[in-house]
């Protein structure tokens, strides 16, 4: 098998979401840092890479893919073991709909781009952004509690899927802001069962090469 990079930053959740697959695919890969902070993404070679200017980036031979499901996707049909995504019926929408809920309503709204336009060019203060972040976190979790199950230790089904790998990310990214989240008891037991298992271990922020305190 050809080698893979992820070029990636070690908070970025889209970035936790695609280490969290490859851990539990059993994939050997190589991190590359790429510092959102400190504008990396938008240098010149990185966007030649991805011209969005976005983390992460998978690159697999030839192959270049620049979104967290999009690689995950490429992910589970490079190796069919530790499936992610059910390959059909209700258990494969509801993990679908959770994924997107994540990755498409909740997360684009509060990343750090997002907040930086935020506090820049429309002058909101700390405490305006961090309004901002709670009102769209609290839409988003109301929801996706109510979707879980409410027994069990993953989103849907018996086994990790596509779902909990955008979970935990987001989750961590809450707990980051200081978000209290007591009101949402399924996603917080799904969430600490995950967090037992390697991949979501070894996929954690403050286990990258890049991390900084």
């Amino acid at each position: 098998m050809s080698h893979l990079k992820l070029h990636g930053f070690f908070n970025s959740s889209a970035s936790y979401r695609v280490r969290i697959a490859l851990g539990l695919k059993e994939l050997e890969w190589e991190h590359v840092g790429v510092n959102i902070r400190t504008g990396a993404q938008n240098g010149v070679e990185y966007k030649a890479l991805n011209p969005a200017g976005l983390v992460p980036t998978l690159e697999h031979g030839a192959v270049r893919i620049t979104q967290s499901l999009a690689i995950i996707d490429y992910l589970e049909r490079l190796r069919s073991t530790a499936q992610l995504i059910p390959a059909d019926g209700p258990e494969r929408t509801r993990v679908l709909e959770i994924a997107s809920l994540i990755a498409c309503d909740i997360h684009p709204l509060n990343n750090l781009r997002v907040l930086k336009y935020l506090t820049g060019p429309f002058e909101l203060s700390e405490a305006q952004k961090k309004q901002w972040y709670l009102n769209w976190i609290e839409q988003g979790f109301d929801a996706l509690e109510a979707w879980l199950p409410a027994q069990g230790n993953f989103c849907v089904g018996e086994t990790p899927t596509l779902a909990d790998c955008c979970l935990v990310p987001q989750v961590a990214n809450a707990e980051r802001m200081n978000v209290d989240l007591s009101s949402y008891p399924r996603i917080l037991r799904i969430n600490e069962h995950c967090l037992r298992l390697a991949a979501f271990a070894d996929a954690a922020p403050n286990r990258q090469p890049d991390f900084v305190a």
